[in-house]
């Protein structure tokens, strides 16, 4: 979800009707509404701003330091894991991690073909897709 729809349901929502007795006090609640209202808009901004989140999939055949290899690289490039889960079924290795790259200097392309060469020196494949890619294709 985009902060523009974030910014519109938050604006339903918001109340600028008070029902209060005198007109001081129904200027400052309309007042404290509407402040309310513009700090829910620029914190839902701000969110949307500071995060970068991308998905990235490793999936083939188990081998010794996968993990290691792929954590390496994303400290390295100062990407955050955010979340990260990983299972072995029947010798087939398969994880999914949450990142954060924010702070990280290179642009998602390149931190994609990089993560792409070490999936092939691994003998994995590794894919990376931005968050809203991610939902909008998994979407029902």
């Amino acid at each position: 979800m985009n902060y523009s729809t974030k910014i519109r349901k938050i604006g339903k929502s918001a109340t600028f009707s008070p029902k209060i007795k005198t007109g001081a006090e129904a200027i400052i609640a309309y007042s404290l509404n509407i402040i309310q209202f513009f700090c829910c808009i620029f914190a839902t901004i701000f969110n949307c701003i500071t995060m970068d989140k991308t998905i990235i999939t490793v999936v083939g055949k188990d081998t010794v330091g996968i993990i290691a290899k792929v954590c390496t690289y994303l400290a390295e490039n100062k990407v955050n894991i955010l979340d990260i889960s990983q299972t072995i079924v029947q010798g087939y290795f398969n994880m999914m991690m949450i990142v954060d790259m924010q702070k990280s200097e290179k642009v998602h392309d390149e931190i994609s073909t990089d993560l792409n060469k070490i999936g092939e020196e691994l003998g994995v494949i590794i894919k990376c897709q931005r968050e809203e890619i991610f939902n909008k294709m998994h979407r029902i």
